[in-house]
């Protein structure tokens, strides 16, 4: 089993800041990359960012220059710094991970339960 637990979420008005974590932990080989998504009321689960154990990144355009992704590959651990935060990022933000449980395993999907980010205006 992979567990993946996110922390930091809450309450910030508009043009505040917050950091969220995740700390991956389990029967874990390998974690190819590791990720924020989110979803609002009424709308899909979308990516907000991702960044691959060699550091590699990428963002929705919605936050790009206002959130930032970060890792370390020894803890399995990720967090996303979201600075000058809107009314429009309220949701909830799930942790993912595309991990391997042992050798030559097919990297599968782990999701954790959700933090939820609320930004009042």
């Amino acid at each position: 089993q992979v567990q993946l637990v996110e922390s930091g979420g809450g309450l910030v008005q508009a043009g505040g800041s917050l950091r969220l974590s995740c700390a991956a932990s389990g029967s874990i080989f390998s974690i190819n990359a590791m990720g924020w998504y989110r979803q609002a009321p009424g709308k899909q689960r979308e990516l907000v960012a991702g960044i691959t154990s060699g550091g590699n990144t990428n963002y929705a355009d919605s936050v790009k220059g206002r959130f930032t992704i970060s890792r370390d590959n020894a803890k399995n651990t990720v967090w996303l710094q979201m600075n000058s935060l809107k009314p429009e990022d309220t949701a909830v933000y799930y942790c993912n991970a595309a991990a391997r449980r042992f050798p030559l395993d097919r990297p599968s999907d782990y999701w954790g339960r959700g933090t939820q980010v609320t930004v009042s205006s």
